[in-house]
This record gives structure tokens, sequence and C-alpha cells, in this order.
């Protein structure tokens, strides 16, 4: 399980990364403008073009569990590094994974899309005191939701949070790009889980797009989005909405953003181990339903 998880981006020219004695050291013109313990890293974010690391350097981040993202010029990442041997019985859920029957996938898509719909409500909720119908049409997604409510309650839940102009298109309008980043740092923690979990992310339970390596990363990580959106709607009014380097460092903190089930507050990495398990689980018929934490409909934890 992950323990103080951070997310450390490179975004400065010159800068030179190394690891001793099991930490990430950051170095620029031969000083140390810091270091992480490789345990405590979640993902390295590269953005600057002139970083230099070694093989090494990759090998040990992902040995640890880290992943690694490579973006480009726009800082929009490009490219990710995940560990590839990540449990002692990995063979044996692949095969439970790659073999899952048909209504089984349809029921964890019913429960994830329930999930991040009401999720989208509780967030519309804390923040205007109007969930815009979204919880009542939680209720209506049916296995496999083959009325695509997913797709409804997006009309609904757009315009309601970010205003009526706006729309959630990956080369849109701010604040898009920072939408963007984010999602892709919630990812990137979504597919590390699963890699560790034993579990392939490329083989998804709703998402099967030929050129998606992340398929099942994907799909797990759709609950947590709402995330996302809350920490970008912050920035809104603080006139944010360019991807810079404040608004990135704002929303590459959705990892660590804690949310409760049962009593009990975790990290956002922590609990997509916690489902990513509990999806092996499913595959595995040793349980009916993935681990959702409650939190994620729980309108204090946008707070």
């Amino acid at each position: 399980m992950p323990g103080d998880e951070r997310v450390v981006e490179v975004a400065r020219p010159g800068v030179y990364l190394r690891v001793e004695n099991q930490r990430l050291c950051i170095e620029e013109d031969k000083q140390r403008l810091g270091e992480i313990p490789l345990c405590d890293l979640a993902a390295l974010v590269l953005s600057s073009p002139q970083a230099t690391l070694s093989r090494a350097v990759l090998d040990a981040i992902t040995q640890h569990g880290g992943s690694v993202i490579v973006c480009d010029k726009d800082h929009q990442p490009t490219a990710m590094l995940l560990p590839l041997v990540g449990h002692h019985a990995q063979t044996q859920r692949l095969i439970a994974q790659a073999h899952a029957p048909a209504p089984r996938n349809k029921q964890l898509w019913k429960q994830i899309v329930q999930a991040k719909v009401r999720a989208q409500g509780a967030l519309l909720f804390k923040i205007s005191g109007n969930d815009a119908g979204l919880m009542e049409i939680a209720r209506k997604v049916r296995s496999g939701d083959p009325t695509n409510v997913e797709g409804w309650a997006a009309q609904r839940y757009w315009p309601a949070l970010m205003g009526g102009d706006f729309r959630r298109r990956r080369e849109g309008p701010a604040p898009n790009a920072i939408l963007n980043y984010g999602y892709a740092i919630l990812r990137a923690g979504a597919a590390r889980a699963l890699a560790a979990t034993g579990l392939h992310p490329t083989l998804g339970i709703k998402h099967h797009g030929r050129n998606n390596p992340l398929c099942l990363a994907d799909d797990l990580m759709e609950p947590f989005r709402p995330i996302v959106d809350c920490l970008v709607k912050r920035l809104c009014p603080q006139h944010e909405q360019d991807l810079s380097a404040s608004s990135r460092a704002s929303v590459s903190g959705v990892l660590t953003f804690r949310i409760a089930h049962e009593g009990e507050s975790r990290t956002v990495s922590d609990w997509l181990f916690r489902c990513a398990a509990s999806l092996s689980g499913v595959y595995l018929d040793q349980r009916k339903e993935m681990l959702l934490p409650e939190g994620l409909h729980d309108g204090e934890s946008y707070s």
C-alpha cells in the first residue's frame, strides 16, 4: 500500500536526476534542489525537455511502484512508464481478468457509472446546494448502462459546474487543459494500482479502444474524476484557468486528496490500490462488487 504519496514535476531545464540511498535526488548545476524517498514517489512528471536521467533511475522508480509521465512542450502528458510485474499471483489474476464473462463486466460498469454520477451530484450540491438531479439519475443506471446514463448526466453536470458555455473537450479552451493534466495524474495512479494488484491496465471493463493501452485504468478512475473537477473548480475563482506551474501543482494533488469510507480517511492513491485489489477479487469470484469508497459521493469530501 502507498504511504506518503507524492507527485514530483520536473519543469525547469537543466535538471539532473539520480538515485542515492533509495532516494530520488534532484540537482541543478551540481546543487541539490531536493530529494524524496522512492517509496513515497507516486509519479514523476517530466515536463522539461532538457531533464537528464538514466535507465537506472527509471528502473529504481518502477521497482518501488512509481510511474513516470512524459509531457510535451505544452505540458500535456504524452507517454507513461509503469511497473510491469506487480503481484506474486499476477498470472492467475490476468487469466481471470481476460476471461471475465460479459455479464460480470456489465455489472461492474453499472457500479462504476453509478458511483461517478453520484460523485458528480455530490460535488454540485456542495458548490451550489443543487445536485442537478444527478442523484436521481444515478438510480436509473442499468447493467452495462445501455441507455448511456453517464452521457446524459454529463450534459447536466458540466454546465452546472463550469457554466453554460463550457464544453468538455480534450482540445477545448480553458480550463480543459488543466482537467486533462489532472486526469493524467489520476490515470497514472489508477494504472500503477492495477499493475501492483496483478491486473493488466489494458484489458478494460467498458473501455476497449484499440489504441488505448490503459483501458482498465480509464474504467477504474471514472468515479474519482470529480475530485479533479473539484480541484480545477477551486482554481477558477482565482482566474487560474490556464495550465500554469501553479495550476499544475494544484491539480497534481489529486492523489493525496483524502476521502472517507466507513469512518476511515485515506488518500485517493490508497483507495485506488484498494479498489484495484477488490476488482481482482471480483474476477477471482471472491466478491460480487468492487470497493468504491462512500466518500466519493459524500459532499464533505469536497470541502
